[in-house]
């Protein structure tokens, strides 16, 4: 079972709590980004820029029959979907809230709860310039330096 699984808070009340969130927690600016597909979160804190991007499912991907077999109709699917935006929107709360409580409380550096979601100069998360070299690596099981890039 997904956390908030069944949620009814709205996703703009959600973003409004993370935005909330991070100004509490020091954050000098807040950006909020929305797409269908889509809604980021991006703050600067502790002198370094964080993203987080949330993919959110789309109409198409709702399933068209329930557990017993019928039918769903679209305004069924819909509700659905608007559910599944509405748990991603919670989740993330929870997640940044979790990152904050870590570094607050001394278990991890903000580095180390953030660093895949600081973003770089280029535009960049951590996250997106190295994930596809670890995946790499695991995969031929052969070590490769890892660059971040120069300058």
């Amino acid at each position: 079972m997904a956390y908030a699984e069944k949620t009814s808070v709205a996703v703009s009340k959600s973003i409004a709590e993370i935005v909330a969130l991070v100004k509490a927690a020091g954050a000098d600016r807040v950006a909020q980004f929305e797409e269908p597909e889509r809604f980021q979160i991006q703050f600067a804190i502790a002198d370094r820029h964080v993203r987080f991007q949330v993919g959110l499912p789309q109409l198409a991907e709702m399933p068209v029959r329930d557990g017993r077999g019928a039918a769903l109709s679209a305004k069924q699917r819909t509700a659905r979907m608007e559910q599944a935006h509405r748990q991603k929107a919670r989740a993330l709360l929870l997640v940044i809230k979790a990152k904050l409580e870590s570094v607050e409380s001394g278990v991890e550096t903000f580095e180390q709860a953030f660093l895949p979601n600081v973003v770089m100069a280029d535009g960049a998360t951590v996250y997106e310039r190295i994930a596809a070299p670890i995946a790499d690596e695991y995969r031929t099981g052969a070590p490769r330096v890892m660059l971040l890039g120069r300058r």
